[in-house]
């Protein structure tokens, strides 16, 4: 009984100052005060305030709420010990990725870059370019010696 006095006064109290921040024009802010004071009595209405007095009074509440957190402990420790253990996910990960076969050879693809894959004979220099074009071309194929290709 005396929450629901409390509450209703809060909301009351809560309304007259949204009236006066409307009478000062800001009805943006006085309708976002009002919004907030209209709250407290709408919990009242809605028997939440009711519920959470029986319930703050109630051993059996009071108990429950025990068993629910001693679950919430549970769960997060079986999380934590799971992660640290390298936890059933990356297993299961780690097996599809050896369900699944690799179509291509995992290096076949990457350029080597050691100094003992280059050829070991080399022609001797090309013969000057005669144009421009086969300028272009020497160019490259210099950069394409120099990668070993």
């Amino acid at each position: 009984m005396i929450a629901e006095t409390v509450c209703s006064a809060v909301s009351a109290a809560g309304l007259g100052i949204a009236a006066v921040t409307a009478y000062r024009k800001r009805f943006l802010a006085a309708a976002r005060i009002a919004a907030y004071s209209l709250v407290p009595l709408g919990l009242v209405m809605a028997g939440v305030v009711d519920w959470l007095a029986d319930t703050a009074f109630s051993p059996t509440a009071w108990a429950g709420f025990g068993v629910l957190g001693l679950s919430w402990v549970l769960f997060a420790t079986t999380r934590t010990v799971e992660r640290r253990r390298g936890g059933t996910r990356k297993e299961r990960k780690a097996a599809r990725a050896a369900a699944q076969p690799e179509a291509v050879v995992p290096g076949a693809s990457a350029p080597s870059l050691a100094r003992g894959s280059r050829p070991a004979a080399r022609p001797a220099s090309a013969p000057a370019p005669t144009s421009r074009g086969e300028d272009d071309f020497s160019d490259i194929e210099a950069i394409l010696k120099k990668h070993g290709i």
